[in-house]
């Protein structure tokens, strides 16, 4: 039985990921440590927490003592690390917190398993997940035959150059990820994604806030002239690639996973515009005046393009969904999980499991 440690598990990308592994491998033991700070929200897994192979631990990954007993405890022989502060305009405000978490929090966790692992590093695993902003930004331009908004793309060997809090506390994160595979042997893989998008996605990120926006009739707010251009991947098939690199990926290697997928964020809203309107029945353009304008981001990045060639060559892996058609599923599923939405807009969720865990301690493990 592999004992897997997924870090962040209560979070956006994490809770698919954890319900992927636990639902997959029943051989396997699952254990999600979250801090259940702001974004992380147990009700994400529901589906999955009476299952026989998953434990919650509820615990600080900067807590170092408590991780080397998790990995004791539970005989950890696999960790993928998802626990991160990930808000850009957050780290803008308070990059002590992005820098605590991202950083020490990582090292927090490579020192543990360095420590337990000891010299026996055979079949173990370090899987860390990072973002596609460390690279920096590349150029909108739009030369002859090129894809859509440019040339260049980022590609494994591109050299860091983060600009925002947030990008700087990923960037050094990975360079002791990497240091510690470089120093000590440990078996690492790192991960660089583009923008993730899909159920569950807390609602201070574009696209769960703008579908909220819409329904409710609030203003839409568009940083610029919303002309920045991202690279938008469905969370599950993250979750996807996330298992096949784990188990396929080869130690000390990096693989950027992408959506080939780029949209200027105009576009996105006015996708999602139409898209909430048509399926609540109201007519076309009814929600275009929520629209609205506002200063741009300090540092705000033009463009960002992850190139996936290496994964679809050394693994088979690419995206299974076009934006379109996840963009249909990610709004049905929101329109369809209103309850989920009120909860975490209103901060019911943060009450209700805190309630929980005062009354009801065996519905966790620490």
């Amino acid at each position: 039985m592999k004992n897997i440690l997924i870090t962040g598990g209560a979070g956006f990308i994490g809770s698919h990921v954890v319900r992927l592994f636990v639902k997959k491998y029943p051989e396997y033991s699952i254990i999600n440590l979250d801090a259940l700070t702001y974004a992380g929200n147990l009700a994400n897994l529901k589906d999955v927490e009476s299952q026989p192979n998953y434990t919650f631990v509820k615990a600080d990954i900067c807590d170092f003592e408590t991780i080397c007993q998790v990995f004791e405890k539970y005989d950890i022989n696999g960790v993928i690390h998802l626990a991160a502060e990930s808000h850009v305009d957050r780290s803008i405000k308070e990059p002590f917190t992005f820098a605590r978490t991202n950083v020490l929090g990582t090292l927090s966790l490579l020192q543990a398993a360095k420590h337990y692992w000891g010299g026996k590093m055979e079949d173990k695993r370090f899987y860390h997940i990072s973002t596609d902003e460390v690279y920096g930004a590349l150029a909108l331009d739009k030369p002859e035959g090129a894809a859509p908004y440019g040339s260049d793309f980022f590609r494994e060997s591109t050299k860091y150059a983060p600009h925002s809090p947030y990008s700087a506390s990923k960037a050094s994160s990975d360079h002791f990820v990497r240091a510690f595979h470089d120093t000590y042997g440990l078996p690492v893989i790192v991960t660089n994604c583009s923008n993730n998008y899909g159920p569950y996605q807390f609602p201070e990120k574009l696209i769960p806030l703008f579908i909220n926006n819409i329904c409710t009739g609030k203003p839409l707010p568009v940083y610029g002239k919303g002309e920045n251009v991202r690279d938008w991947l469905y969370v599950e098939d993250h979750a996807r690639a996330i298992d096949l690199i784990f188990h396929q990926g080869k130690v000390g290697e990096t693989y950027n996973i992408g959506g080939f997928n780029e949209w200027k964020n105009i576009d996105i809203v006015k996708v999602l515009i139409r898209t909430v309107d048509r399926l609540l029945g109201r007519p076309e353009g009814a929600s275009d005046h929520l629209i609205t304008y506002v200063t741009d981001r300090a540092g705000h990045d033009l463009r960002y393009a992850i190139d996936s060639t290496k994964l679809k060559q050394e693994l088979g892996w690419e995206p299974s969904l076009q934006f379109e058609e996840g963009i249909e599923k990610t709004v049905r599923w929101y329109l369809d999980n209103r309850d989920w939405m009120e909860n975490i807009t209103s901060g019911d969720y943060e009450r209700y499991y805190e309630d929980m865990y005062k009354n009801k301690t065996s519905f966790y493990t620490t």
